[in-house]
């Protein structure tokens, strides 16, 4: 009984103490809310005020598994995501009884159904325009949804090398955003577009100017270059890369010093107006005989219709081959809110603005135009098509695929899921040929169900679509067409 009587004892002094430490630190958090000038509802009610802002924090993060409907969250909803997941497993994204899309919803988009849907031994799978056929090296996706633009640094490398190796499989297009070309980016050995940045990671020289060498030895390693001038996130402001997350690789990559931060400029310094753009796209052209695009975020159609003017004052060959239409929709690692809330058009004003402003120079069939900005299902990407897009892109939706649970902390560098930190530690979950897969699997689904939406209309498939396939919801009891909504510029289509 001895020992019993000694091990109840020790259980109990033990239990003293940490109740004493306890009482110590609620006694320190008691003085500290009583003397601290900043909050009132922790001097007013020390100690248990803190709750309130756990709570605020914990709320954001409850409300996503037990109190939003599935089709209420931002930025995106449950039922979007677990649609890409599904996709992402190979689990047909099939449901049953009904859906919970509210077709009563404003904005939501109807497409036309026909009758008489095509039958399926006349369809066949969509074959996407060549990108810069005039240009020596023209580049043939094979694929209308590709991936965007996200940059090694705000990806970790396993990440990318996911990314990399189920595109290749997948057989769509990689971008490798501003932060430059890794080796991760070629592991798949599939399509890649280099993403000039406006700090030129990956083809600066010292000065942190374009460097025309650098330039041809990337052109052998990609398939185009693509001159990002703005974001959809954040237009007129560069990325930041904190200097604890830039490691001695990727320093080497961009061609900056390791440990401090990667800022990139807000504009490109040797870019001030179109006739500088053109003269620049001119020079990448010459260089490496690639096809060369720019990405935009549109504020209005001033833009386009001067860029429009200046390429046929300039003649054939000075365009670009393509146009990347972020809409402000458009996500990114870290943005200043007032910029995410506030700057751009959303895609679905700003993509007709670009077709229409291109249909009416007579520039439509020179220039391609891809659609960026929160397309993650096969509908989203259908309705950019009927407003004129050659191609989409997205980067969430892959994400998504890759395992992103929607934590919103890809700026903090404790991203739960190892996909958007520096953190080793926290990379090691992710298993690299599995999220491989299940990027190929989601891309495949998504082209798929796009031809699927296009079989439906009556078209054979997706190149066919235009802006009299699909409606958008006024109010719960009217639609309009889509072409009364945007009507073509005379005498033109798609």
């Amino acid at each position: 009984m001895q020992g019993g009587d000694t091990l109840i004892s020790s259980i109990i002094v033990g239990m003293g103490w940490a109740a004493g430490v306890v009482m110590l630190i609620l006694f320190i958090m008691l003085v500290q809310d009583l003397l601290q000038p900043h909050s009132a509802v922790r001097r007013n009610y020390p100690v248990i005020g803190r709750l309130r802002y756990f709570l605020e924090k914990q709320g954001e993060f409850f409300r996503q598994y037990f109190f939003a409907h599935d089709r209420e969250e931002q930025p995106f909803n449950r039922a979007t995501r677990n649609y890409v997941y599904r996709s992402s497993k190979n689990i047909k994204p099939v449901i049953g009884f009904g859906s919970t899309n509210d077709l009563r919803e404003p904005g939501t988009v109807i497409f036309v159904s026909t009758p008489f849907a095509e039958a399926e031994e006349n369809t066949r799978a969509t074959q996407p325009k060549v990108i810069g056929e005039i240009r020596e090296k023209p580049f043939q996706p094979k694929n209308i949804f590709n991936l965007s633009g996200m940059s090694f640094g705000a990806l970790s490398e396993p990440a990318v090398k996911a990314l990399s190796k189920g595109a290749a499989e997948a057989g769509i297009w990689t971008n490798t955003g501003e932060g430059g070309l890794s080796s991760h980016h070629l592991v798949g050995g599939g399509d890649v577009i280099f993403q000039i940045g406006t700090a030129k990671y990956g083809v600066r020289d010292a000065e942190g100017h374009l460097c025309d060498e650098k330039l041809k030895e990337i052109a052998e390693k990609v398939v185009a270059f693509e001159i990002k001038l703005g974001q959809g996130a954040k237009p007129g402001k560069g990325g930041i890369l904190p200097g604890a997350k830039v490691t001695q690789e990727i320093a080497d990559i961009r061609g900056i010093p390791a440990g401090e931060d990667s800022i990139s400029p807000n504009r490109h310094e040797d870019i001030s107006n179109t006739e500088e753009l053109l003269d620049m796209i001119n020079r990448i052209h010459r260089l490496t005989g690639r096809p060369v695009g720019i990405k935009i975020v549109v504020g209005d159609h001033k833009f386009v219709e001067s860029l429009c003017e200046a390429i046929l004052e300039r003649g054939e060959g000075s365009e670009p081959d393509f146009i990347t239409v972020d809409g402000a929709e458009g996500g990114t690692g870290a943005a200043p809110q007032v910029l995410a809330d506030h700057m751009g058009m959303p895609l679905n004003e700003a993509l007709p603005t670009v077709v229409d402003t291109l249909i009416k120079h007579g520039l439509r069939q020179r220039i391609d135009v891809i659609a960026s900005g929160k397309l993650v299902t096969a509908a989203a990407v259908a309705r950019a098509l009927c407003l004129g897009a050659d191609f989409c892109v997205s980067a969430r939706g892959f994400l998504f695929s890759l395992g992103c649970i929607q934590s919103l902390q890809c700026h903090s560098d404790h991203c739960p899921t190892g996909i958007t930190t520096q953190d080793k530690r926290l990379q090691k979950g992710l298993n690299v040929e599995l999220k491989a897969q299940r990027i190929a699997n989601y891309a495949k689904w998504v082209n798929q169900e796009v031809d699927m939406l296009a079989h439906s209309c009556g078209l054979k498939n997706a190149n066919a679509f235009s802006r009299e396939h699909a409606r958008i919801v006024d109010t719960a009891d009217k639609s309009t067409a889509m072409d009364v909504l945007h009507p073509y510029p005379e005498g033109g289509l798609k």
